[in-house]
């Protein structure tokens, strides 16, 4: 439940600026990844004492979720729907909100679920070493299609009301402005930052800014960047300068590999924002 309360204000946040469907998705304990155990030496009966203690465990997480997720819709007063597809619940227009509990691989169940969504909202993997919640991330980046919203454990006050873009030529940063466009139609205020050091061979910020206008939204270019700090760094203290409660960018334009040895502007933001981010892939 780390974190859960933060990705849910901001999700029903967003839910609430466009009268849309909040689908709050809990994966329970798959029992066939427990099951090849017995070929690791351990015996019926140890199986069994795992998977029972697997699946008392799993219980408690779902009622601690879904206490969450009541509390949650009561305060803010926000309608549950029974839907029978999660993410694509036929004829809603207005605010709705819907709990559906899974059983199975999470990153799989995530990432499939991912794919008929118009966002997904996802806490901000733990940094002190929770694999399932990095693994279930990169997943929806690498494996939906969708753009991923990515909550700091403090849910910020606002969302979406000024807007970062980290700009930086790719198609990664060219997806998450498509998928961030209504968001940016909404936003009070919206920058580019751009940094000759995060460039990369295509269009540049000043297209991105005419590329932005035809579609209603006005946005201005700082150039960022030190010798000094990495540029992740920088980018993050530019959005802090703007006092942006969000900031747009594409992820992985080098490999995940290649960042998670020697580190990233991908990874810095995972691993250190404390502004929500919209990523995508």
């Amino acid at each position: 439940m780390s974190h859960a309360e933060s990705a849910l204000q901001v999700g029903g946040a967003i839910a609430r600026m466009f009268d849309a469907h909040l689908a709050v998705l809990h994966v329970g304990t798959d029992m066939q990844e427990v099951g090849p155990l017995v070929g690791e030496g351990l015996s019926g009966a140890m199986v069994q004492d795992m998977i029972t203690a697997a699946l008392k465990e799993s219980a408690a997480r779902l009622h601690g979720v879904r206490a969450l997720f009541d509390a949650f819709i009561v305060r803010e007063k926000i309608p549950v729907v029974a839907v029978d597809s999660p993410f694509s619940p036929a004829g809603m227009h207005a605010l709705s909100a819907s709990f559906i509990a899974h059983s199975g691989h999470t990153r799989s169940v995530v990432a499939f679920q991912a794919r008929l969504s118009d966002l997904v909202v996802l806490r901000q993997p733990n940094p002190e070493g929770d694999v399932s919640s990095s693994d279930t991330l990169h997943a929806v980046l690498f494996e939906s299609g969708q753009g991923v919203i990515i909550v700091p454990p403090v849910a910020p006050p606002t969302v979406g009301k000024r807007i970062c873009i980290g700009w930086n030529g790719t198609s990664e940063a060219a997806s998450a402005i498509h998928h961030a466009l209504p968001l940016l139609r909404r936003a009070q205020a919206v920058c580019i930052l751009y940094s000759p050091a995060y460039q990369r061979p295509g269009p540049e910020a000043r297209h991105v800014s005419s590329f932005l206008s035809l579609h209603g939204v006005t946005a201005h270019i700082h150039e960022f960047g030190s010798d000094s700090h990495p540029v992740g760094e920088d980018m993050l203290a530019a959005a802090h300068a703007f006092n942006a409660d969000m900031l747009v960018m594409g992820a992985y334009s080098h490999s995940r590999l290649r960042q998670m040895i020697l580190g990233g502007v991908t990874r810095h933001m995972l691993e250190n924002s404390d502004i929500t981010v919209l990523m995508s892939r």
